[in-house]
């Protein structure tokens, strides 16, 4: 009888465990790809034009997806997730792309570019 109960609580308490862990998520590595492309989104009529000032709008989404980036798994998933929208969207002045961060007031150490390997 007492086996009993134990296996009831013992399952009750892993339904729960389950139960919480769809209610509760454990924290993401990375940032998702969907939040870094809304981040950016006002920068890409920016990126299909011919050049000139860069909109505060987009400056102020790089400056924040910048600091968004803390862990090395966050930089990796935005730059994975910037390299594929980049290859998906036509008409991208590549220059633009890769001098806007510095443009904006952030200093990396790599230029974005859609040849970009986002494993390093």
């Amino acid at each position: 009888m007492a086996s009993s109960q134990l296996l009831k609580v013992t399952c009750m308490v892993v339904v729960l465990m389950v139960g919480l862990g769809e209610i509760i998520p454990l924290a993401e590595a990375a940032i998702p790809c969907g939040t870094v492309q809304f981040t950016l989104a006002s920068c890409i009529a920016f990126l299909r034009g011919p050049g000139g000032p860069v909109p505060a709008a987009c400056c102020n989404g790089v400056k924040s997806l910048n600091n968004q980036a803390k862990t090395t798994a966050d930089r990796q998933g935005a730059c994975t997730c910037l390299k594929n929208t980049a290859l998906a969207i036509p008409g991208l002045n590549l220059r633009s792309l890769a001098t806007l961060p510095s443009n904006c007031g952030v200093n990396l150490p790599y230029k974005i570019s859609p040849s970009i390997d986002c494993s390093t």
